[in-house]
Parts: C-alpha cells; sequence; structure tokens
C-alpha cells in the first residue's frame, strides 16, 4: 500500500491526500513534521535530504514534492482527466501547478507567517502589507484565468492545477486580509466544495 510521510495540516501533504481521495486511492498515512515524528533523523533525511514533507513510499522508493507526488499518482492510475497525456494540454496543467508553487508560494509565505502562524520573525508590518498585496495581486490573476475558462483553472474539466491551487485558494481565504472581490475565484470555490476530497482537505477550516 502507498505509505504518505507527512502532517495532515501541511498544506502540501494535504494536495497528495486530495488527489488520493480523487483516485480513489488507499494510502497509509503517518505523521511526521512539528509535534509529531522528526524529519530531522537521519532515517528521515535518507528519504528526503531537504527534511521536508510530503514523501511517499511507493514500490520501495521514496519520492519528494508534493507536485511531483500528485503528477505521479496521476500518470500512474491512468488519470488523463486529473493529468492529461497530450503533451500541450500536460504542459498548460502543470504551467499552473509550477505557478502556485513559486509565484503564489513565494507571494503569501511572509503574510501568512505572521497573520496565521504568529512567527516571530515575520514581524515587520511593512512587509505583511507587501506580501499581502503581492498575494492578492496574483490571485486576481488567478480571478482572471477562472473569468475566462468559466469552469476550471484549465478549461471545462477538473484536473491537478484545481488541486494545487484549490489549497491556495482555501488558504488565502483563511487569512485576516483584505481582500478584493473577486467573483470568478468565489465561484470556483463553491464549485470546488461540491467534491468530498476538498472538503476533507481543503475547505476543512485549516488554512
Amino acid at each position: 500500500m502507498l505509505k504518505i510521510l507527512g502532517k495532515s495540516t501541511s498544506i502540501n501533504v494535504r494536495k497528495v491526500l486530495w488527489t488520493c481521495a480523487e483516485i480513489g486511492l488507499p494510502y497509509e498515512l503517518e505523521q511526521y513534521g512539528s509535534g509529531f515524528q522528526p524529519t530531522g533523523t537521519a532515517e528521515f533525511l535518507r528519504l528526503n535530504p531537504n527534511g521536508m514533507v510530503p514523501v511517499i513510499i511507493d514500490e520501495g522508493q521514496a519520492l519528494w514534492e508534493s507536485n511531483t507526488i500528485c503528477r505521479y499518482l496521476a500518470s500512474k492510475h491512468g488519470r488523463t482527466d486529473l493529468l492529461p497525456a497530450e503533451p500541450l494540454a500536460r504542459a498548460q496543467v502543470e504551467k499552473w501547478m509550477d505557478w502556485q508553487a513559486t509565484e503564489l508560494n513565494n507571494a503569501w509565505r511572509y503574510a501568512f507567517m505572521a497573520l496565521v502562524r504568529r512567527s516571530p520573525a515575520h514581524a515587520d508590518a511593512a512587509a505583511v502589507i507587501a506580501s499581502a498585496a503581492e498575494w492578492n495581486r496574483l490571485m486576481a490573476l488567478l480571478d482572471a484565468q477562472l473569468a475566462g475558462t468559466s469552469a476550471y483553472v484549465c478549461g471545462d474539466q477538473f484536473t491537478l492545477a484545481d488541486v494545487v491551487l484549490g489549497l491556495s485558494l482555501n488558504r488565502w481565504l483563511s487569512t485576516p486580509i483584505e481582500r478584493p472581490p473577486l467573483p470568478a475565484l468565489q465561484t470556483w470555490s463553491e464549485r470546488l466544495s461540491t467534491r468530498p476530497g476538498y472538503r476533507q482537505h481543503g475547505a476543512n477550516g485549516v488554512p
């Protein structure tokens, strides 16, 4: 059985859990991270030298990086609805997944760490304001994309792009910042909320 190592409240672990829910894939979850088993041990670092979650163990091999894990699971189980086989259609999905992992994550990090995690290392008020502003700017770009598709991130069909960005949406809505009215995001949120995987691993009260 697939083994997932990671804390179930982690946004990156929840990407994998939601993907498993969409596939209908059974797994064993071992809690690793703050408050659980440590990730800095020699044993864990052999699995992921970065000391971060999630890590999966499948067919005796370890794999890390959450978006890569999601792509692997969709591909292995033939879920071309979640990750198309046609190269350009697949690249469109991966483009938005990569944007989430690079541009969007970098934008929200300071504001989220300050306002939700209450990190003493993120106490610069000006930096919080700048982070929130950039976060809102990028969410407006996503809103424009969704207004164009009138459905999901990459078109009429739900894909892995909706998984990773749906969790980002939940985090944005859960963080106490001023947010501009972005109606396409609101409609998308309502559409995602019809999916059991999103209700369990996304809009479940955890930012």
